[in-house]
């Protein structure tokens, strides 16, 4: 009785392999390679007057390359869900801000994916999760709570070492989408690792970071263009809200934003050399409207 003829799957770095079995008239088994080695980019579009735009569609896209032009190999808006990390400054200098911080946070969860992964990370000199022991995620509303609230605003602050941290936290989540938002003054007294380490692990780790800096007009340890740097090169915003009211607000429109953005997919060149490539993304819908599209800086080749 002849063998029966099966297919084998090979799933490989470079793509999946379909590979037919060798029967005794095979010579050459055919294979089937599907590359899967795509560049996704987050983009958020806005008109001229900030208002995020939805409806478009990929032949409204045109991605650059190191400036050469890309054609988009995936293309989606549907509203995903994300990993999105807090990383909040319990430092000396947020006393009498913590309060406003928590309630930011809880409207911020109100308006997200029911299937986002959420997590906090706390910091002073000293940067540690906001969730009790055993739980990386969470989607609950009092432990998310909980760890909003629960650190007093005290001590030095080590906002890279936080960031740093919670960027590595955002690898364990399961959701494609990944995303901190980060709430601090900007300054830094206590950190083992500097700014550029922080910018280099954002870049590589392909997150969006927004920045809701507060601070005092007169407090002169405070670096929020530090954290406005970080933002845009992740394709992100960096808010400076002045009053309560705004605190939530900035919350409300990071929620807003990752909810009503795009995700499109590009093939990196066949080859290229290793090392840091520049994105831009120009969006025309064809009716005359002014529309910007914001994205991050770039991507790592060759890794």
């Amino acid at each position: 009785m002849q063998a029966a003829h099966y297919l084998a799957m090979f799933i490989t770095a470079g793509g999946v392999c379909v590979v037919a079995a060798p029967s005794q008239n095979t010579v050459r088994p055919p294979v089937l390679s599907v590359k899967t080695d795509l560049v996704t980019l987050a983009i958020a579009v806005v008109d001229r007057d900030g208002v995020f735009v939805a409806g478009l569609r990929p032949e409204h896209f045109s991605v650059y390359d190191n400036g050469e032009p890309r054609p988009i190999e995936f293309f989606s808006s549907e509203d995903l869900p994300a990993t999105i990390g807090m990383v909040i400054d319990s430092s000396g200098s947020m006393r009498g801000k913590r309060e406003q911080v928590t309630a930011a946070g809880m409207a911020f969860a109100a308006l997200s994916h029911p299937l986002d992964e959420l997590f906090t990370v706390n910091f002073n000199e000293m940067a540690w999760p906001g969730l009790r022991p055993g739980l990386a995620f969470t989607a609950d509303r009092d432990e998310l709570r909980a760890a909003l609230a629960g650190a007093p605003a005290q001590g030095m602050s080590a906002v890279y070492d936080a960031v740093d941290r919670a960027l590595a936290h955002l690898q364990q989540g399961t959701r494609d989408r990944k995303a901190l938002i980060v709430v601090s003054d900007g300054g830094d007294n206590a950190s083992a690792h500097n700014f550029d380490d922080v910018l280099e692990s954002a870049r590589q780790s392909m997150a969006i970071v927004y920045a809701v800096t507060l601070f005092e007009p007169d407090d002169h340890d405070a670096r929020p263009r530090v954290l406005k740097r970080l933002a845009r090169a992740t394709g992100g915003e960096a808010f400076t809200p002045r009053r309560a009211s705004d605190v939530v607000r900035s919350f409300e429109q990071i929620a807003h934003e990752l909810r009503s953005g795009y995700t499109i997919g590009i093939q990196p060149p066949d080859s290229v050399d290793a090392g840091f490539r520049s994105i831009r993304v120009v969006v025309n819908a064809g009716d005359g409207r002014q529309l910007a599209a914001r994205t991050r800086a770039g991507y790592y080749a060759g890794r």
